[in-house]
């Protein structure tokens, strides 16, 4: 099934290559608005949202909801405060955009370097989950996964440019929709009798004891010594601003604005984000029930179990690395609980080397377990009584086999997770390349450059592109999720505040834009970076400025662009007459659903 699905991708690409730089970069602005909401749905579902999404919910619990809220609230921001505006505007780009509203080969400059700034964060997290996907049902080590999937998105991306991708994404949104909803409806009604999840998700349990599920899965949860499936822990405060900031960055990503350049009118715009809409809830809306499918059964067949019974796919997933059992007191039962993980004793099968054996801190053999685990575990310092490490990652790629689902079922998933990790991957690439062809080589340094030699240009800096978003894929810097929703604050603190006021506000000029994305980014940057990287040992609340998390700082960093644009913009010179009309011109609706022809 995976190959057949990658042969479909590959045979698209061919049947659709980019003949010129309209082709590639917005596949000639004559994508239809269905197609193009199809297209976008598979550009947003990312591995994040496949993958990831409904791991963490499986885990956070109502904290979740950040994810759905602001995932889905950004696409309402972008249909109706960008897409349209940005469309009748009709350039490639958003540095495209950001440097003919500013009037500054500067201002592109800059937004030239914040699009491959988040774009590179993004990919990150796709090919991850590529590697992911392959490393479990393929049984390859996960750096062969990322560089098969490397491949695959290299040749369809630089063959095919934007045009390629489109109807390549609209192939893959079909899998991965498929490949999301079948096991979705197969466990919803083994578990509540209901086939439709989102109303499982509201149902009785099908035991006949007329409990609900969410009551059944909060009682297992504090049996284990959880905290409710339905209560929180986030900070109000700090739950804001991280749903605030996937909200707005969702509407200050490069990849997703640029597919309302790829429809002919700003009418069209306005559609493709109502369809794209339509296409997300479906699976924004079975996020949750699959997020508390997979945690019931999880709470249902391992904790409390003699290891040599333990079922099949918990072994099988063992070998990836991304789950991992530590047996600490030798009684062979696998004990889950709310505490630290693998103190004073290696996982099963683990050996421990002498240097770290004296500070009574396990260590995993090489690819035993994952990057991810090696992380958690060497940083674990306190005893606990948890013997189990799961990585959030593998919750709905392992759903359908801890559910008992058939094979095909299983295939299915696998299949569908990599259609939405590559059709992401290939959006942000296209972001990277067109970035550096067209805003940065066309727009500033060689602006003599024929059509033949941009294509060209275009074409190298993808494949180049796709080179460096291997290696992230293989040397990850967190979870799926969790990269992505970094790219997200990036994209909040810099791009959308810049987008906004130039649509909206005639007074706000080239300084005050650049200064706001310079300061919004690099407070944002610096932020994650120091709590994650630097001192990692100091992310928790308590340090945490006004108690927001690096995921959330995004919309602070926003607020500071926000302002400190105002402040620059109200102390320097009005931007020039023909920089207003222009702004006028985007913002008068007459002539929305006019043909309007792209300039290269």
């Amino acid at each position: 099934m995976v190959a057949a699905s990658f042969a479909l991708y590959i045979g698209v690409a061919i049947w659709s290559r980019a003949k010129s730089t309209g082709d590639f970069y917005v596949a000639g602005s004559s994508v239809p608005p269905v197609i193009n909401g199809m297209a976008t749905a598979a550009d947003w579902m990312s591995a994040a949202s496949f993958i990831s999404m409904a791991g963490l919910i499986s885990f956070s619990g109502r904290d979740g909801s950040r994810f759905l809220m602001g995932w889905t609230g950004g696409y309402v921001l972008l249909a109706l405060l960008l897409a349209p505006y940005l469309r009748k505007f009709g350039k490639y780009t958003v540095p495209d955009f950001v440097g003919d509203r500013y009037g500054s080969q500067v201002a592109r400059l800059v937004a030239v370097v914040c699009a491959i700034f988040i774009s590179f964060t993004y990919v990150a997290g796709q090919m991850r989950g590529v590697g992911i996907v392959f490393s479990q049902f393929l049984n390859v080590p996960i750096e062969y996964g990322v560089l098969i999937g490397m491949g695959i998105v290299f040749f369809y991306a630089v063959l095919g440019g934007m045009k390629g991708i489109t109807y390549t994404q609209v192939a893959q949104y079909c899998v991965l929709i498929c490949a999301y909803m079948v096991p979705a409806f197969f466990i919803a009604f083994s578990m509540t009798g209901n086939p439709i999840p989102q109303l499982g998700l509201g149902s009785t349990v099908s035991d006949g004891s007329g409990t609900f599920l969410l009551e059944r899965l909060d009682e297992l949860c504090e049996q284990l010594g959880f905290n409710k499936y339905t209560n929180g822990s986030l900070g109000k405060f700090d739950l804001f601003c991280i749903t605030a900031a996937l909200m707005v960055g969702t509407a200050g990503l490069p990849h997703v604005i640029v597919r309302f350049y790829t429809v002919p009118k700003v009418r069209s715009a306005r559609l493709s984000a109502g369809w794209a809409l339509v296409f997300i809830a479906i699976l924004y809306t079975t996020a949750p029930a699959i997020a508390v499918f997979v945690r019931t059964n999880l709470l249902q067949t391992i904790p409390n179990q003699s290891y040599t019974d333990a079922p099949q796919w918990f072994k099988d997933w063992e070998k990836t690395g991304l789950i991992a059992w530590a047996d600490r007191n030798d009684d062979g039962i696998i004990q889950y609980t709310k505490g630290d993980l693998f103190v004073s004793k290696a996982p099963q099968g683990a050996e421990a080397n002498d240097e770290i054996a004296y500070s009574k801190k396990p260590v995993f053999k090489d690819n035993q377990v994952g990057e991810f685990g090696q992380r958690l575990v060497k940083n674990v310092l306190k005893d606990g009584e948890n013997e189990l490490y799961i990585d959030p990652d593998i919750m709905v790629l392992a759903n359908p086999q801890i559910a008992g689902l058939p094979n095909w079922v299983i295939a299915l998933v696998a299949a569908g997770g990599l259609a939405a990790a590559l059709s992401t991957a290939a959006g942000l690439l296209l972001v990277i390349s067109t970035s550096i062809a067209h805003d940065l080589l066309k727009k500033n340094l060689m602006p003599r450059i024929t059509e033949k030699q941009e294509l060209r240009a275009a074409r190298i800096s993808a494949g180049i592109a796709v080179c460096i978003a291997g290696y992230f894929g293989i040397n990850p810097p967190g979870f799926v999720a969790e990269v992505v929703a970094f790219a997200f604050g990036l994209a909040a603190s810099s791009f959308f505040p810049a987008i906004i006021m130039g649509i909206f506000s005639k007074r706000m000029n080239v300084y005050g834009a650049v200064t706001g994305m310079i300061v919004g980014i690099t407070f944002t940057a610096s932020y994650i970076i120091y709590f994650k990287f630097i001192r990692p040992d100091l992310n928790s609340e308590s340090h945490w400025w006004f108690g927001v998390s690096p995921e959330g700082i995004g919309t602070i960093g926003m607020v500071l662009n926000f302002t400190v644009s105002a402040v620059v913009a109200a102390i320097t010179p009005r931007p020039p007459k023909h920089i207003v009309q222009l702004v006028e011109r985007i913002r008068v609706p007459r002539g929305s659903g006019e043909e309007h022809e792209i300039s290269a």
